[in-house]
């Protein structure tokens, strides 16, 4: 079994009780946390090494390394092997700033998307851009439906109700 199937059916094991699976969530989003304020304090260096490394460099069990490596994979610039990936396996946390915040904002993470570390990476204004971006990402724009008396979309320059409103 590959580390990230291991962690997927830990993480989102049926026969956990709510509140267990509640404080799991919790614990996690914790070590998240603390892993992402060290990544932030220099974001210019791209943390590189095997998957065991990380673990043992953020201080945390090879199966959380693991879900926090499928957490930020879509951010990176480069992304990791996760499918296949194991505690040998050399990966990188080269992410583009931009795109983990978006990332962030889209996951509702918002433990992580307001660390104060993000006031030195992206500008207030800039912040406000991406988080606007997301969340209108998932709006959905409907057109208004012509009138009868309006012209035809299709551009017949016809009535609707004479042309593809009948």
């Amino acid at each position: 079994m590959s580390l990230l199937t291991e962690w997927r059916n830990t993480a989102y094991e049926q026969e956990r009780n709510p509140r267990d699976q509640q404080l799991f969530w919790a614990n996690y989003f914790s070590i998240e946390q603390g892993i992402y304020e060290k990544l932030l304090a220099d974001p210019d260096t791209a943390v590189k090494g095997t998957v065991k490394e990380l673990a043992e460099k953020f201080g945390c069990k090879l199966p959380v390394m693991v879900g926090f490596l499928d957490g930020i994979n879509d951010s990176l610039k480069t992304p990791n092997p996760i499918e296949e990936m194991t505690e040998d396996t050399e990966v990188s946390l080269d992410f583009d700033k931009e795109k983990l915040y978006y990332n962030m904002v889209g996951a509702k993470a918002d433990w992580l998307y307001n660390l104060p570390a993000w006031n030195s990476i992206l500008t207030e204004e800039r912040r406000k851009e991406l988080y606007k971006e997301q969340k209108n990402s998932g709006t959905v724009h409907v057109e208004k439906k012509p009138g009868r008396n309006d012209h035809c979309p299709c551009g017949s320059g016809k009535k609707y109700k004479f042309c593809c409103g009948k």
